[in-house]
């Protein structure tokens, strides 16, 4: 078993969710986090006043999915989480961990059955 994570663009969260539903692919959590990578930071104005804001918002996505899913679901969530064809900075970014178990709290069920 592998726990995807993804760091995105908040305005294409619904849109990854969609597509990796549409896959089969279930069991996703969705964190709004702070970042910043070759994006980097921007001025904003508030009252006539500039402000550095250091760390954008993002999307913090996590799953857990079994070894053969593995491949689908990255490309299906980078295809999805893609601004473009081409892409451009700040679209974010995908790695994967293993997992070394997981247990369905409800039922007990441990290993993939648990996913």
């Amino acid at each position: 078993m592998k726990l995807i994570t993804a760091v995105i663009r908040p305005s294409r969260l619904k849109k990854v969710g969609n597509a990796l539903e549409a896959a089969g692919l279930t069991g996703l959590t969705a964190t709004e986090v702070q970042g910043r990578g070759a994006q980097g930071g921007r001025t904003e104005y508030y009252r006539g006043e500039a402000h550095d804001v250091v760390f954008r918002t993002k999307v913090r996505l996590e799953m857990v999915v079994a070894d053969e899913q593995l491949e689908d679901a990255i490309d299906v969530l980078v295809a999805a989480a893609r601004s473009d064809d081409e892409g451009t900075i700040g679209d974010g970014k995908v790695w994967v961990t293993d997992v070394v178990r997981v247990v369905r709290v409800r039922t007990g069920e441990t290993g993939p059955e648990a996913v």
